[in-house]
């Protein structure tokens, strides 16, 4: 099975990390006897020949090596090294010529896959399916292999790789033959209805949502529920293995957040994905999984929402309200899901405050999470409390303020509750004030503090931030980072800092003269004494700094008119993000759009990341900002996030988005 492989000259070879000489010891890896080699070399493979989905010239050299390897019966953990072939070969994957090389070589032997269909290893099974219908013709020829497949499998794991290999095989033929593509959409009917298995069903029709949605039952959402609960039925009968809580430490906890039914998270996950804009069938069904008797299929129902909440704007008290039920569970890993959706959720997370009150209230132990490698931080079901704005959460907050331990992280959440954390202003002063000048972690430390002072606008801090400024030694670690956030919370504080403004104006010559400028204009309101700085970073080497500066301007209004001819000349050129900050400077400082509508409506249409930029701009001109409140009345009808694909903090940016277009409209102008 290594046939030729020491006449390959793997040292010419690249892959993610350089020389592909180390990949000879990978392939004998993955034949290994031990357990733990063969999983080593399979990390190895992923990790480097085939580093996030990437075909190099050492992948190629791999195939032929990998295609011996599955076939040979001694060797152990074959159903990997099939997934790994289907990976490297899949059209969805990497592009390039080594890629299609690849895949060509996978066709070409796509007769290994058809002997593995009937392979005696159940996992080898389950995995060649998807190569089938990837590497195999003709689609007669396919079809007939998975058909003959289903009428003879008994193991239900490989049935539902088969049912899902039919909807990909569907979905590839509605490109050349109508007939296969047809063919399969009936198969997957017949497997959707009784005497199947519910998991099998639930497959079929996961499948089908995606490629004939047409043709799924009317009441698909009632019948999805009763299925997943004969389902979890048969599961629980059968029995599955305790949720123990397991150790505290960071291993644990991620063992704890994976779903332990993966076969049915998948089954769901399928299915809500099909759905796709059918926002109230996909917000049924999260009801009917967060209310199964079974903690598994809640558990899924948990992680599943985050998917909606991250991408859909409505639909979300109910499940919300549901998931905060699921913070009383016993089972740990149940609760660890609840609290991870719902930290990223901020005052979505609403419905479920009173639950999220109990729990910090009756269980103490939960304020601060104790980690095993790093400093303790604030605990997730607090953080969710703070994070929806309930002035609840300002006791125990005060509570853990007065403790032995204060979790660095804890000033991050006070923004949140916005007034409602007034009383905790001097506790956080008195902390800022105690930041030892050269710790090594004064930047975990005092940046989350500033940020919280600053957005309390406490002006009794002035002192403690005054000696951050002014004390730190030269080369600490991020001292940049630490002084720019002192230089914002100054900022805020206008005109009652003029304490400050020695120090910010001995800013303006470094890195932070942007910010510095910013703070000192709130301060003195004199334009004079920051133009240069602001006109002499908007055409310096940095893009940041001269998108930072545009911004600045745009805040000077009339009194930055000698930087017209700067801004126009950026908002016609650069990124669009940098077209759209100096667009916007150029309508503040001018009262008048001039020609950058279009600059403006089309960067809000292509780059999502600049539509807070210029919702923040209109909101500040008020009536003046008027011809782009169409596109904010747009937005705040639009059901869909307007950047879903950026993950929990995407979350609140479109909640800021929204709250901005939500002032602009009302005239509640903030400069």
């Amino acid at each position: 099975m290594f046939r030729g492989i020491d006449e390959v000259d793997w040292a010419s070879l690249r892959h993610a990390y350089g020389s592909a000489e180390d990949v000879p010891g990978l392939l004998r890896g993955l034949a290994s006897a031990d357990p733990a080699e063969r999983q080593t070399a399979l990390d190895g493979m992923y990790g480097a020949v085939h580093h996030r989905g990437e075909v190099y010239d050492s992948t190629l050299a791999c195939v032929p090596i990998l295609l011996a390897l599955a076939v040979r019966e001694e060797v152990r953990d074959r159903a990997g090294v099939v997934e790994l072939l289907v990976s490297i070969g899949d059209e969805d994957g990497a592009r390039g010529d080594l890629a299609a090389r690849a895949r060509a070589a996978l066709r070409a032997r796509a007769g290994v896959f058809v002997r593995l269909a009937g392979d005696a290893d159940a996992g080898v099974r389950r995995a060649v399916p998807g190569a089938l219908v990837r590497f195999l013709d003709p689609p007669a020829r396919v079809l007939a292999l998975v058909r003959e497949r289903i009428t003879v499998e008994r193991d239900d794991r490989v049935l539902l790789a088969l049912t899902e290999s039919l909807g990909l095989f569907a979905q590839r033929c509605r490109l050349t033959s109508d007939a296969h593509a047809a063919e399969a959409v009936r198969l997957l009917t017949e497997l959707s209805r009784p005497p199947y298995d519910p998991g099998l069903r639930l497959a079929a029709l996961g499948q089908l949502a995606g490629c004939a949605p047409e043709l799924l039952p009317a009441d698909l959402v009632p019948a999805v529920v009763r299925l997943l609960r004969d389902r979890s039925g048969q599961r629980t009968a059968a029995g599955h293995p305790d949720d123990a809580p397991g150790p505290d430490t960071l291993a644990g906890r991620l063992l704890r957040l994976r779903p332990s039914d993966e076969e049915g998270s998948r089954l769901l996950r399928t299915l809500h994905s099909a759905l796709g804009n059918r926002v109230a069938d996909r917000v049924a069904l999260l009801c009917g999984q967060l209310t199964s008797p079974d903690p598994l299929d809640r558990c899924n129902g948990v992680w599943m929402s985050a998917g909606l909440f991250r991408e859909w704007r409505d639909g979300h008290a109910e499940p919300v309200a549901l998931i905060g039920g699921q913070l009383g569970a016993e089972e740990g890993r149940l609760q660890d899901a609840a609290v991870a959706v719902l930290v990223e959720l901020c005052e979505l997370a609403a419905p479920a405050a009173d639950h999220l009150h109990a729990l910090v209230t009756y269980r103490p132990g939960l304020r601060i999470r104790h980690r095993e490698r790093s400093a303790p931080a604030l605990g997730g079901p607090l953080k969710a409390l703070a994070g929806t704005g309930d002035a609840r959460a300002t006791p125990v907050l005060a509570e853990v303020l007065a403790g032995p331990v204060v979790p660095d992280d804890l000033g991050l959440v006070i923004p949140h509750l916005g007034r409602a954390a007034l009383p905790l202003a001097p506790a956080l002063r008195r902390r800022l004030a105690r930041v030892p000048l050269d710790a090594s972690d004064v930047h975990q430390r005092a940046v989350p503090l500033l940020s919280a002072l600053a957005a309390l606008g406490d002006a009794e801090s002035l002192p403690a931030v005054l000696r951050l400024l002014r004390g730190l030694p030269d080369g600490l670690r991020r001292r940049d980072a630490v002084t720019e956030a002192a230089v914002r919370a100054i900022g805020v504080l206008g005109g009652g800092a003029r304490e400050a403004i020695p120090d910010l104006r001995g800013l303006l010559e470094t890195d932070g003269a942007v910010a510095a400028a910013d703070a000192l204009w709130s301060v003195t309101g004199d334009a004079g004494a920051v133009l240069p700085v602001l006109l002499r970073e908007l055409t310096g080497p940095t893009s940041g700094r001269r998108r930072r500066a545009a911004a600045v301007l745009g805040r000077l209004g009339p009194a930055a008119r000698p930087a017209l001819p700067g801004l126009r000349e950026m908002a016609g050129s650069g990124d669009a993000w940098a077209r759209a900050t100096a667009a916007c400077a150029v309508w503040r400082v001018t009262g008048d759009p001039e020609g950058f509508l279009p600059v403006l409506r089309s960067a809000w249409a292509e780059q999502p990341r600049t539509r807070s930029t210029i919702a923040a701009s209109v909101s500040a001109l008020g009536p003046a900002g008027t011809p782009l409140h169409d596109v904010l009345r747009a937005e705040l009808a639009s059901p869909r996030r307007h950047r879903p694909d950026s993950g929990g903090h995407g979350i609140r940016e479109d909640l800021g988005l929204l709250r901005e277009c939500r002032e602009a409209l009302a005239g509640q102008a903030h400069r």
